[in-house]
């Protein structure tokens, strides 16, 4: 938004500019923040940042926990959920040395743009472009307790339809997993969307389109057009923080859950792919499987090898292996496919253009860190080239059938059931992140443990369905 200080001090005192808002991401992938009177804005506030404690982002341990943020002049935006002018700004967290500040390496906005470097220095390509799609829903209201004599979940929303026989409905409810596209007046939040779209537009984001998807309670999709994978990881973020207050100031709630409704449509956060070098596409050629080439199904083959460790970072959820089950368009299967929506990995038919010739990783969701995901698929597709991983020859692809078909013939390999189990093929298959310096053991083994206390935590719990099966035994 501003390009040097003087453009931003001088829309601050313009404008009546009241606060000045910061935002740093935590290990999780959620925005902490703090904020600082308009009146104390000087350039060393973009010099010399702001000292936090970095345990409490899960960064470090307690006794050597003080870091600093420095926020990036040029990542500013006007924060439209503030009742006085407020300026949001994004960036980097950077370690504490004698001789000064030093990038913290596990900073998962830095980790991102070091995986980019990294590509680089191969020759390959010098740009990861994605486009992600947002999946979520939007419920009217959601509750939860989970105390030791009181264990359960409420959901309601006026396109459930469960609500179908009620008075007050009018014909809003949706039949059970029939939401794909469907038209006002049931489909309730489509100004929401569309708020959230104008928003982001006027922050620079560029909106492909949006809808309603397939589940009948307030599921949602938004669609990002392709862009430079750093850029849209900042973007990732700014759509959630604009979907979730948008909904909180309309009286509902939006969740980027994976499946927050049993048997309905799960949300994925699906990432298409795309590897540039000089602004022009390394993936298309004519004469390839698909219309793709030779680096675009290695780069498929290395996140097809290592999908299971992936899912570690890209699923990293106990939710996430809700939505991963068959019966839907979620992939359980390591494979690849064109137009093949059970498959882990599609090939967009209609991509038929040369610079967008592309494939789509089916598996994540928006409970990742996106700086993390972003990262770890391209340090596996870079993996892929660098090994020469060919997918036709290891037999992920490509299959043209509907997966379900092929489970129990053993001709298909799985994606891990579980977080645990995520967990567990990420731990023995991490080599591919540590190339160059990227991911570093430590932070792996950190994530690993922070992860695995959060399955633990769920899998100790009762759950109401075991009162079903075994209350009266």
């Amino acid at each position: 938004m501003f390009k040097n200080y003087e453009e931003l001090s001088n829309y601050v005192r313009d404008n009546d500019v009241k606060m000045l808002d910061f935002k740093v991401i935590d290990i999780s992938g959620r925005w902490k923040h703090l904020s600082v009177p308009a009146s104390k804005l000087s350039e060393k506030l973009f010099q010399k940042g702001f000292g936090f404690d970095g345990s409490n982002y899960g960064y470090s341990a307690v006794e050597n926990s003080d870091m600093v943020f420095i926020p990036e002049l040029t990542s500013a935006f006007i924060d439209p959920f503030w009742e006085e002018k407020t300026v949001s700004f994004l960036g980097s967290i950077f370690e504490i040395w004698p001789d000064g500040f030093r990038p913290f390496s596990r900073d998962p906005r830095n980790l991102l743009k070091n995986a980019i470097a990294f590509l680089q220095t191969t020759g390959v390509a010098d740009e990861l472009i994605v486009g992600p799609e947002f999946e979520y829903n939007v419920f009217d209201s959601v509750s939860y307790a989970l105390q030791p004599q009181n264990l359960g979940v409420a959901i309601d929303s006026d396109q459930g339809d469960w609500n179908s026989s009620d008075y007050d409905n009018l014909a809003t409810a949706i039949p059970h997993h029939r939401g794909y596209h469907v038209g006002a007046p049931q489909d309730t939040n489509r100004d929401l969307r569309t708020k959230v779209c104008l928003l982001l537009e006027e922050n620079g984001v560029d909106i492909k389109y949006h809808h309603h998807e397939v589940g009948a309670c307030g599921q949602e999709e938004i669609e990002f057009s392709l862009s430079e994978a750093a850029k849209l990881a900042d973007q990732t973020m700014l759509a959630k923080y604009f979907i979730h207050n948008v909904a909180h100031d309309a009286g509902k709630v939006a969740t980027f859950m994976p499946k927050p409704v049993f048997a309905e449509a799960g949300n994925g956060f699906h990432i298409h792919l795309i590897l540039r070098k000089n602004g022009k596409s390394v993936f298309s050629d004519d004469k390839g499987c698909n219309g793709l080439s030779k680096t675009a199904l290695n780069f498929m083959g290395g996140i097809l090898r290592h999908a299971p460790a992936l899912l570690g970072f890209t699923a990293p959820s106990t939710n996430s292996y809700k939505r991963l089950v068959t019966g839907y368009e979620a992939p359980v299967a390591i494979c690849f496919g064109a137009s093949n929506r059970t498959a882990v990995i599609r090939i967009p038919a209609y991509a038929k253009d040369p610079e967008e010739r592309r494939f789509e990783f089916r598996a994540p969701d928006a409970t990742s860190n996106v700086y993390l995901a972003f990262a770890s698929v391209l340090m596996a597709g870079i993996d892929g080239i660098i090994n020469n991983i060919d997918p036709i020859h290891d037999g992920y692809g490509p299959v043209e059938k509907n997966i379900r078909d092929l489970i129990d013939t053993g001709k298909i390999k799985m994606l891990p059931g579980s977080l645990s189990a995520s967990l567990a093929a990420l731990n023995a298959d991490n080599e591919f992140l540590t190339a160059g310096g990227v991911f570093d053991k430590g932070f792996i083994n950190s994530w690993i443990t922070l992860k695995n206390a959060e399955a633990k935590s769920v899998e100790i719990m009762p759950h109401p369905k075991e009162f079903e099966l075994y209350l009266d035994i």
